[in-house]
């Protein structure tokens, strides 16, 4: 084993442990479980050490998870060859019904052998903590809407109603203060929604503040403010899409940018007989969700500022989207087709505006 050129290490992490195996480089040597080691970096330290004198290469894998990147980052500061990789692209038997921390080590060593793992792209601490200020104001403005919607049920229920339009404005506000249900209980409960839904905003005005100081200083801002340029990228599109792709750059084409946010079509063919279906929805959900969200603004009207004029984005979707709606296809479609083409430009727009590394 000492003349091994290469180990491909699979690790199975979690909280407390870690599943161990290796696989020589030689394909006819079965992959080696090693068992569970800790989680500290000392026990990190002494896997090394063990892996080294076996080959002076070695080359660790393990899957995407809520463990985070911590283990990644700590190998590659070493010096070490280490890949995540996302579970879903990981080849699986489907006859195979068993499932253990061992198997799924050995099963990423031998995989990892044989190239058949594709890895994923790891953000920078900086990018990534970006990232989860970017998400801990959509998990908050998730939060807000589902407040909102128990208030909104409770209010249906009695049979009260808003005489106006109840969006949230400064007048629905007042009329939530000042109204008084008949029982004790109910006004708690009341009283209760309302305060939820008056925390919750307060909440995500804060991450909205806090998103909008920190992205000055980010290394990608240059980016994030030439695509608001894009009609329906405001900020909060802009800051999402870059914060969860990170450089749009690292994409060869654009089309492996759509397919990456799984905006591609899918596809079932067979001979002659080709058949296209829904998206494949694969990849960055965030990312996709707020493309589509964006594209919806492409249904009205074009008015061509000078600022979009130069791109002639504006132009090109807005009456790609009534087209396609005059087609008949249905809205939800058009949104989806019309977000594809939104990251093309958005793909172009970053080429154009190269950020430091």
């Amino acid at each position: 084993m000492g003349n091994a050129s290469t180990l491909h290490v699979g690790l199975d992490v979690h909280k407390e442990s870690i599943a161990v195996a290796y696989a020589p480089e030689d394909g006819a040597t079965a992959p080696v479980p090693l068992g569970a080691i800790g989680t500290r970096q000392c026990d990190i330290d002494a896997l090394v050490r063990k892996l080294q004198s076996k080959s002076a290469r070695l080359v660790f894998v393990y899957e995407a998870g809520p463990c985070g990147y911590w283990l990644y980052r700590y190998l590659t500061r070493k010096g070490l060859t280490c890949f995540v990789v996302a579970p879903s692209l990981i080849p699986r038997k489907p006859g195979d019904r068993v499932k253990t921390d061992t198997r799924d080590a050995v099963t990423l060593a031998r995989l990892a052998r044989s190239g058949d793992l594709t890895p994923v792209y790891v953000p920078a601490v900086p990018d990534e903590a970006l990232r989860d200020l970017a998400r801990a104001r959509e998990d908050a403005l998730h939060d807000l809407n589902a407040a909102r919607f128990r208030l909104k049920a409770l209010l249906l229920r009695n049979d009260v109603r808003y005489a106006g339009r109840a969006n949230w404005g400064a007048e629905h506000l007042r009329w939530l203060a000042r109204f008084v249900f008949p029982t004790p209980a109910q006004q708690i409960v009341f009283q209760e929604y309302v305060r939820t839904v008056t925390e919750r905003t307060e909440l995500l005005r804060r991450l909205e503040a806090e998103l909008l100081e920190q992205a000055k200083t980010w290394r990608l801002s240059p980016v994030v403010e030439a695509l608001q340029a894009l009609r329906g990228v405001q900020f909060t599109v802009a800051i999402t899409t870059i914060a969860e792709l990170g450089d749009l750059t690292r994409f060869d084409t654009p089309r492996q940018l759509m397919s990456y946010l799984g905006l591609t079509p899918s596809e079932y063919s067979s001979g002659e007989r080709r058949r296209l279906g829904g998206i494949t929805k694969a990849g960055n959900r965030h990312a996709r969700r707020v493309l589509i969200e964006a594209a919806k603004a492409y249904r009205h009207r074009a008015k061509v500022s000078e600022q979009i004029h130069a791109r002639r984005a504006q132009v090109r979707l807005c009456g790609r989207y009534r087209k396609l709606l005059a087609r008949g296809k249905h809205p939800n479609t058009v949104a989806a087709a019309i977000a594809r083409e939104l990251a093309a430009f958005m793909w172009a727009i970053a080429k154009a505006r190269p950020v430091p590394a």
